[in-house]
């Protein structure tokens, strides 16, 4: 078994507590090969090849993880602990092919495992964005080692509050609650409207009711609720929060917040066509998938005009489930997977 992959699992590193995680990656890089510094953000960074090459790839993955500790260990040729699928093992891929591989001349790689992936903010991501102007761009995220990604859902949330003077409860007037209520029907009942004739799950608007609570001091009573949604390629956060604005009542004060664009990349480009050799010189059938979730794609997409994919080993299914493990077959597949990919990049002086 890979000892990065078992340690940094170890580790437990819930998003905003990354530190000891990103110590233990920069040091191992630091010891094979990379350049390797923690940068502003608090992102693990680690460096090959000359800083002034012509090109650069970019492995971006996070070292943060979904909340919950679990015990950390092997059975049956799988490794058992949070972070495995998600997403450590893409993460310590990308960092053990980086050490293993023979960088073609004219070529920088960038490991980075960013932090705070699993929470809105996505600071690490934002920050490699405004750093770096890759060439080319693989998002660590699981897939399994025989699939790409190419693309993730939108984001955007949205707190209602809605407040009224306190009134009798056998009055004909609905409470702040039912209005709550009513909005969110109101949206479901666009969304049914918006997503009419779309099968696909990436490509309709999903909403997700995210909490809702009442309060009164006797004087007033407020109704607040969440509701999150993903967003398909055709509808932008700020379309969404101006039609949901409309639904509200006209005293209701919204929040719109969080908000990605989706992401979906191109088939037919150089990254693509490397990463589809590379899965078949493991004697494996590649495939394609798009992600109804978000991810750090959705951050740099939107700034990087490179060609962008996501890749790794796991089974997305395991994400923040008590369950989650991770094939250790399958993460040394994706180990050469993707050193086959970096040491056929074409070289350049």
């Amino acid at each position: 078994m890979s000892e990065l992959l078992r340690r940094l699992v170890e580790i437990y590193s819930p998003s905003r507590e990354e530190a000891p995680a990103v110590r233990y990656l920069t040091d191992w890089m630091a010891a094979h090969g990379y350049r390797a510094f923690v940068d502003e953000a608090g992102n693990a960074c680690g460096h090959r090849g000359p800083e002034n090459a012509p090109h650069t790839l970019v492995l971006l993955g996070h070292i943060d993880t979904y909340p919950g500790q679990l015990p950390v260990f092997e059975r049956d040729g799988l490794l058992y602990g949070r972070g495995s699928v998600d997403a450590k093992g893409s993460l310590c891929a990308f960092a053990e092919t980086g050490a293993q591989a023979n960088l073609p001349e004219g070529w920088r790689l960038v490991v980075i495992g960013a932090v705070e992936e699993e929470i809105a903010t996505s600071k690490g991501a934002y920050h490699a964005r405004d750093r770096y102007c890759p060439d080319l761009c693989i998002i660590g995220e699981p897939s399994g080692a025989e699939r790409i990604t190419l693309g993730y859902k939108g984001r955007l949330l949205i707190d209602f509050t809605l407040s009224r003077p306190v009134a009798h409860t056998a009055r004909p007037e609905p409470s702040v609650a039912s209005m709550a209520v009513q909005f969110w029907n109101d949206i479901q009942f666009w969304a049914d409207k918006v997503n009419d004739g779309c099968e696909r799950y990436f490509d309709q608007l999903m909403p997700d009711l995210r909490a809702i609570n009442t309060s009164s001091d006797y004087l007033t009573e407020t109704a607040t609720l969440t509701v999150g949604f993903r967003l398909p390629p055709r509808l932008s956060p700020d379309a969404v929060l101006e039609a949901v604005a409309a639904l509200a009542p006209a005293d209701a004060e919204l929040r719109g917040y969080s908000a990605e664009h989706a992401y979906l990349g191109d088939k037919n480009n150089a990254l693509v066509r490397g990463m589809l050799a590379a899965i078949r010189a493991q004697g494996a059938r590649p495939s394609f998938v798009v992600k109804t979730g978000t991810s750090d794609m959705n951050v740099v997409g939107a700034r990087w005009p490179c060609p962008i994919i996501a890749y790794g080993p796991g089974d997305s299914n395991l994400d923040h489930t008590p369950e989650e493990h991770l094939s250790l077959a399958e993460y040394a597949q994706a180990v050469a997977t993707l050193r086959h990919f970096i040491e056929g990049l074409q070289a350049s002086g």
